[in-house]
């Protein structure tokens, strides 16, 4: 049978079927992923959900964060990424008011404050971004995930203050670490002016 021959026999086996019916394919003609929640986890039930916050607890974080008093902004990545980079906003941009974060402690504000002091803008917002993978939810979860440290690094008790020996050793391996990243530069710099055309 050609192919002219099966289209007519298809067109008038659809005109056969009264318009109210409905044809549905058997599950067989349906796909699947390999990798779908049902064959990955044949005996669930598949059922989503949000479990409720913890309780509050006075003394330590709980690592809970209420989406709800966060604005959060999507934009389109920087750098490298094909087309999806083009097409998709995968930045992620959290933001929040730390005067009136009611969700954290007075403590906890002010050590975040003092502390991520480079990340409040004038308005008094503290600013979390991420860009480190091409997939929204993996930067979400990146921002919330320095977020949590933040606020944990913010819980700890500050520390005493350092002997003038201490301080003495920090500056010296700060100024040695200044010293490497420059040689790495110029060394870096010299490898690209050997690589270029004298008689240019």
């Amino acid at each position: 049978m050609n192919k002219l021959a099966l289209a007519v026999v298809l067109r008038r086996a659809c005109c056969q079927i009264p318009q109210q019916t409905s044809v549905l394919l058997p599950r067989s003609y349906s796909f699947e992923s390999d990798l779908s929640l049902g064959k990955i986890y044949p005996s669930s039930s598949l059922r989503l959900y949000t479990p409720a916050p913890p309780k509050p607890s006075a003394d330590k974080f709980s690592g809970f964060i209420p989406l709800e008093k966060l604005q959060i902004t999507y934009s389109r990545s920087s750098g490298p990424g094909g087309q999806n980079v083009n097409t998709v906003s995968t930045k992620v941009d959290v933001r929040f008011h730390l005067e009136s974060a009611d969700w954290l402690s007075e403590y906890v504000r002010k050590r975040l404050s003092e502390l991520q002091k480079n990340r409040i803008t004038k308005e008094g917002y503290l600013v979390i971004k991420s860009e480190l993978t091409r997939s929204q939810q993996m930067n979400m979860a990146d921002v919330l995930e320095k977020l949590r440290t933040f606020i944990r690094d913010a819980e700890k008790p500050q520390s005493v203050e350092l002997s003038p020996e201490t301080v003495e050793k920090l500056r010296r391996r700060h100024e040695r670490a200044i010293r490497e990243r420059l040689a790495i530069k110029r060394n870096r710099s010299q490898t690209k002016q050997d690589r270029r055309d004298p008689n240019l």
